[in-house]
């Protein structure tokens, strides 16, 4: 009897989503967020509407790598089949080479490192870099877990086609019978006559007997918008909008021989910085970061092209060099390109009827790729927070603030990590400045030394400390200032105080004010 009346519920739920297009949420995006949060609603009994403007599969050159943390939300979410018959990669960790140096690191075991680094700071630095990389090097940066190579419990991220990856949480999100998916466009909000309550949206949805789009209405009691980095609705419902330094230019690599298979790389040089993960069996992704108004990359110069070619390729490792070389050769266009964005977090639940999550509410550089990691988590809180048994009636204005009001609070644990982690890396392998080269050369040391257990878990969202965080980037400043003295000479007191003061002046202004706007705010 009751099998009878739940299908009939969902016959009833059916019609209205189809003929009226009412739901209980209205979700906008049908993108990884988009589609991870619909699905686990649906999951929970909600009535879901999923809008995408275009259900083909995308081409987009980030969303690739998916971080061991991200992975283990996909899993808890129920879509962890997604990253399988898609060609995926396992990734262990990152490779850093750093001007020819080349460091691998492996992702943490759980609880593994998490200890202060200064009980062995002086040591480190007295026996040398050289040490620290034969130690660093033959335990993989296990700090102690030399013999477990193959060990289960070590946290492996994903790596894919972002098109080939999304498909499957759309077909996921088409299997469950909660939800209905329509192709349009969506355009603008509908507010409430007599309020500001959100009642959906109105989109354009083309005709299939003319070709032409016509407009349509969506309604739920709680809409939540998912558009992505470019999105149509931040503008209206957030005060500040992203601020973007660089951008990713991306080549695909054909049967590209990485020094250390499994691994994600990023390549550190003289105006260079660039990422490589594999992407499939023959394909790897290579994205090069090119600052707004880099003098090499200028038209005089050769534009992007050119500074591929000239700069950027000849300080790539030799095993990587040939397919980065033969896809410059494919063609004579400029390659593909993404801007790097900073969007700090807004708090949700001002606007009643109305969440905006995902890369359309919070971003951070691409270059630690913990996007995803970010919008799964966030997948996670949101739906248990507006769960039937916290609130039942998501119409309930006051019952949603409050959930959002908690989701803002309990995503800093981790959020705060991957968007700080982001943004002081970019600047730190970026090194625009000589204090940040400084700063570069203490954190390659850092890792060399052998601390590279929480540093990693922190990179792959398996660790949750902010200020254990703000620990190790400090302590890397203290690394920096060190090698600064070393190559200053001791003696040279008055000097070697004002760049010690300098470097953690520097470290500071790139380190404290990301934290205190994640953490604060």
């Amino acid at each position: 009897m009751s099998q009878i009346t739940t299908s009939t519920l969902q016959e009833d739920l059916l019609v209205r989503r189809t003929k009226y297009h009412e739901a209980d949420v209205v979700v906008v995006g049908a993108g990884v967020f988009g589609c991870a949060v619909a699905n686990t609603l649906a999951n929970q009994g909600r009535s879901v509407i999923l809008l995408e403007r275009w259900m083909k599969e995308p081409n987009r050159i980030v969303g690739e790598l998916l971080q061991p943390g991200g992975y283990e939300s996909l899993q808890k979410l129920g879509l962890g089949h997604c990253v399988e018959d898609i060609d995926s990669i396992v990734n262990s960790g990152m490779d850093v080479v750093w001007f020819g140096q080349d460091m691998c690191m492996k992702y943490p075991y759980p609880k593994e490192g998490r200890r202060p680094a200064v009980r062995t700071l002086r040591q480190g630095l007295m026996n040398g870099s050289a040490n620290g990389k034969t130690n660093g090097k033959a335990n993989g940066a296990a700090n102690g877990h030399s013999t477990h190579e193959d060990e289960p419990k070590r946290p492996q991220g994903r790596s894919f086609h972002h098109g080939r990856f999304i498909m499957q949480l759309r077909r996921t999100c088409m299997k469950n019978p909660n939800i209905s998916i329509f192709e349009t466009e969506a355009v603008s909000t509908i507010k409430g006559e007599t309020s500001a309550e959100i009642l959906g949206v109105e989109t354009r949805t083309v005709n299939p007997a003319t070709g032409k789009k016509e407009p349509d209405c969506f309604f739920g009691q709680l809409t939540i918008i998912a558009d992505g980095y470019a999105s149509k609705f931040r503008k209206e419902y957030i005060a500040r909008a992203p601020i973007v330094r660089s951008k990713f230019y991306a080549l695909e690599l054909i049967d590209c021989v990485l020094p250390h298979a499994g691994y994600g790389h990023v390549v550190i040089g003289s105006k260079t910085l660039c990422l490589l993960y594999q992407i499939g069996t023959h394909e790897t992704r290579a994205l090069v970061n090119v600052p707004e108004k880099l003098p090499e990359a200028a038209p005089a110069a050769g534009g992007v092209r050119g500074y591929l070619t000239n700069i950027v390729l000849p300080q790539l490792p030799p095993s990587i060099q040939p397919s980065f070389r033969a896809a410059l050769e494919k063609d004579d266009r400029i390659p593909p390109s993404m801007p790097n964005s900073w969007l700090p977090p807004t708090k949700q639940g001002s606007h009643p009827g109305l969440v905006i999550l995902g890369d359309a509410m919070n971003m951070r550089h691409p270059l630690t790729g913990g996007g995803m990691t970010v919008a799964l988590n966030d997948a996670i809180i949101l739906s248990e927070e507006l769960s039937p048994e916290k609130v039942p009636d998501l119409g309930d204005h006051a019952a949603v603030r409050r959930a959002m009001s908690t989701l803002h609070s309990r995503r800093k644990h981790l959020t705060s990590i991957i968007n700080v982690l982001a943004q002081a890396l970019y600047s730190l392998f970026s090194a625009e400045s000589t204090n940040l080269a400084k700063l570069q050369r203490g954190c390659f040391a850092y890792f060399e030394m052998g601390w590279s257990a929480d540093p990693m878990g922190f990179l792959g969202g398996v660790i949750q400390r902010p200020l254990l965080l703000a620990y190790h980037f400090f302590t890397v400043a203290f690394v920096a200032i060190w090698l600064d003295w070393k190559d200053t000479g001791l003696w040279k007191v008055p000097l070697l105080l004002w760049h010690a003061f300098s470097i953690l002046w520097t470290a500071t202004v790139v380190f404290l004010p990301v934290l205190l706007r994640e953490l604060v705010f």
